[in-house]
């Protein structure tokens, strides 16, 4: 599912306009980012987690020379799913 799909789905479900939905969607997005990007986890009871997390420099290779390279380290997002959620799949 794009997010195309997603924003129609809501629509359907909710009986608003598919560009309230998508305002709705994009906020919800933006937020989420937005609290990330201040190191706050964003905790949605029963659907999942979103925190940061930081990855250490670690040695790679480069696939088109076969040459190793200092990955650095860096923040990434993370997603770790509820009871609910799993319980839905």
């Amino acid at each position: 599912m794009n997010k195309a799909n997603l924003v129609e789905q809501m629509a359907k479900m909710t009986k608003l306009p598919k560009s309230a939905c998508k305002s709705c969607l994009e906020a919800f997005i933006k937020t989420i980012g937005t609290s990330l990007k201040q190191r706050k986890p964003v905790v949605l009871t029963g659907f999942g987690t979103f925190t940061v997390i930081k990855r250490k420099s670690r040695i790679g290779v480069n696939p088109a020379t076969g040459s190793k390279m200092t990955i650095p380290a860096k923040a990434v997002p993370k997603f770790k799913p509820g009871k609910a959620l799993k319980d839905t799949i």
